[in-house]
């Protein structure tokens, strides 16, 4: 198959998880929510929800909202800060999500997830019945990681891996990831003028695995390489995966139209996949 009949084969995806940032839901300025930008996502994925797709947001930004609420103006690095900064700002980033999504007569649920949920194999076939039961309901999840209570030793460490093991969770056909890079590129492009944008990668190599940097920005928390490895585990699973600058959050509806933005990673189910494996391997950032 050429690349445009992939891309077009997006346009029959179900079960969509789609994982945006702190850097791409805040001013870059004030690191305060950019509202305007918010309720664009919510029309865009409640217009995906009305066409009969099941549509699963992963969403950072808890902590960037809380820490602006508590007037703390540099990112926090103590572990209990963190944690203060996101049970603030969880509830006030699930307040204007409910707010713009109602206003499109869309329900939506809140799923708060740590590692231990993966983990346990009872919480994590609950965690898979709730997430069933919501898409036969037509309800939108907006799932972010609990970093009330997460630690050092169950964290997922990044919402990158946290949306793949989603997908994995809910067998979803396709994993949308929102960052504020165009896609992956040959080399960092802030540093190399060269560096050229690949626009499809029919497997994770190590040659593609070399191209991960780190953290861009002062909010988010995920480099490449996690946006890498979350590719590895939805590819695994079956997903194809969509690596696109957020800053326009219409660029869903574009891949979702099989344009060629940002890049595509292809998926390769493996044989036996089972979620449990990338849990406990130490190749996986946070695994335990």
């Amino acid at each position: 198959m050429t690349e445009k009949e992939y891309r077009d084969a997006l346009r029959d995806k179900k079960r969509i998880v789609v994982k945006i940032g702190s850097s791409s839901l805040t001013h870059m300025e004030t690191g305060k929510i950019n509202l305007d930008k918010m309720e664009r996502l919510v029309r865009v994925l409640t217009d995906l929800s009305n066409q009969g797709r099941e549509i699963i947001l992963v969403s950072s930004g808890a902590i960037a909202a809380g820490r602006k609420s508590l007037q703390i103006e540099e990112r926090p690095t103590e572990k209990s800060v963190k944690q203060a900064c996101a049970a603030v700002g969880q509830a006030r980033l699930m307040m204007l999500y409910q707010k713009f999504f109602a206003e499109y007569n869309q329900l939506t649920a809140q799923i708060l997830l740590t590692k231990y949920t993966m983990i346990n194999d009872i919480s994590r076939e609950n965690a898979k019945n709730t997430f069933r039961e919501l898409a036969r309901m037509g309800v939108v999840p907006i799932v972010n990681e609990n970093d009330t209570v997460s630690t050092d030793e169950i964290e997922f460490g990044d919402n990158d891996t946290l949306s793949a093991l989603v997908a994995a969770l809910v067998a979803a056909d396709m994993l949308i990831l929102l960052s504020d890079i165009d896609g992956l590129y040959t080399d960092d492009p802030r540093k190399n003028e060269h560096a050229e944008l690949v626009s499809l990668v029919p497997a994770v190599t190590e040659e593609i695995l070399s191209m991960g940097k780190g953290a861009g920005s002062s909010v988010g928390t995920g480099g490449m390489s996690t946006k890498i490895t979350a590719a590895r585990i939805a590819a695994g699973c079956g997903a194809d995966m969509v690596i696109a600058n957020g800053e326009d959050v219409g660029v869903i509806r574009r891949i979702m139209d099989g344009e060629k933005v940002g890049t595509l990673f292809l998926a390769h189910k493996e044989e036996g996949f089972r979620l449990e494996d990338y849990l406990y391997t130490k190749q996986y950032p946070g695994a335990v």
